[in-house]
């Protein structure tokens, strides 16, 4: 672990000088890019040079003990020592949190998506509670959340919603969310009192700009046609609403929620960009392995992920085997006890494969 400290270390004095250089200050997109990086690495260093003060600090102690023949400047010495140790514990832990491998995407805002599933009706329904819960969730974050695009389900809820959430640590919080979630529970259509299992499925895909995501314009084919749904005059009446279709692979995307054209090709081409990352993504992790994905962040659509049992009150995560008796809780919002859980797990695995958990 110390090797990679110093390495760290060495490298933050690395980007220190880049940053200074007249090549650095002059590329925007380089210098904010090596300023994350010394901001990142600055956390890390801080705690390791405390560690290392600590070692020394500790050694000081052990040879008092070994040469001091004073009882009171022995005992002294003694509780130090025993302070010292504790605090070099609770450091190694912290510098091991430190040094899991950080998901470089964790930080981006985010595209979700929220599709109605096996259920009928009852799908819809419980993807439009579902997009209740998280918009409860970013209000309690304090972020951003705009509907893109959506489709109505006959008997409430949505067949989908596409939404963007801006904020502080958005996406890695959200990663987990993606996959399919599992309703158990007497609809609302259902007459004879039956509880019935439905599902919706969420995939959260991290936004991308230009530069992570090269996109050919020659492969886009652009329609527009007129808004539906709320917006005023300008609904039904001008050509706001664009759907872009990716030739190369038959995606199609299209965004409603702005009356402006203009912005709408906007949103629509970070929605673009971010399905195309996903698949990308999906094709790395096939080719590094099984062995190497994480069961807590594969963020696969198709894994169930949670089911929330209505008649019991339960909702369990089937990732980490975790139950609470709390729904109504659990549905207005208050998701951040799997959200923790579920980062937990996976920065154990990090550390395993890692070689940081001995």
């Amino acid at each position: 672990m110390l090797d990679k400290l110093q390495a760290l270390k060495d490298r933050f004095e690395e980007v220190g000088q880049l940053l200074i250089q007249p090549d650095s200050m002059s590329d925007m997109s380089k210098y904010t890019k090596l300023t994350k990086e010394y901001k990142d690495l600055e956390k890390v260093v801080k705690a390791y040079d405390e560690y290392k003060l600590i070692l020394q600090n500790i050694d000081s102690s052990k040879e008092i003990l070994e040469k001091e023949k004073d009882p009171d400047f022995r005992e002294m010495a003694k509780a130090e020592l025993e302070d010292l140790r504790e605090r070099k514990e609770e450091l190694e832990e912290h510098l091991k949190q430190l040094l899991i491998p950080k998901d470089p995407n964790d930080s981006k805002d985010c595209i979700l998506e929220i599709r109605g599933g096996t259920g009928g009706d009852e799908a819809a329904i419980f993807a439009g509670d579902l997009f209740r819960m998280y918009q409860r969730f970013c209000e309690m974050q304090g972020w951003k959340l705009t509907v893109l695009d959506l489709t109505f389900g006959s008997a409430g809820g949505y067949k989908e919603i596409i939404a963007t959430v801006s904020g502080e640590d958005v996406y890695g919080k959200l990663k987990y969310e993606s996959g399919v979630h599992r309703v158990q529970r007497v609809p609302a259509t259902e007459s004879q009192g039956r509880v019935h299992t439905s599902a919706a499925s969420v995939a959260v895909l991290p936004e991308m700009d230009e530069v992570e995501v090269h996109l050919d314009m020659n492969d886009i084919r652009k329609d527009t046609y007129c808004s539906s749904g709320p917006g005023g005059q300008s609904v039904n009446t001008t050509y706001s609403a664009v759907r872009l279709t990716h030739n190369p692979t038959g995606l199609v995307v299209t965004c409603q929620d702005e009356k402006s054209q203009i912005k709408n090709f906007e949103k629509a081409l970070k929605v673009l960009r971010s399905r195309l990352y996903e698949i990308e993504l999906a094709k790395h992790n096939e080719s590094v392995g099984a062995q190497r994905k994480s069961m807590v962040g594969s963020g696969d659509r198709s894994d169930k992920i949670r089911t929330y049992n209505y008649p019991q009150s339960r909702v369990t995560d089937h990732r980490i085997n975790k139950t609470v008796y709390n729904l109504p809780e659990v549905m207005d919002g208050h998701i951040e006890e799997f959200i923790s859980a579920l980062r937990l797990a996976e920065n154990l695995e990090k550390m395993q494969n890692s070689g940081l958990e001995e």
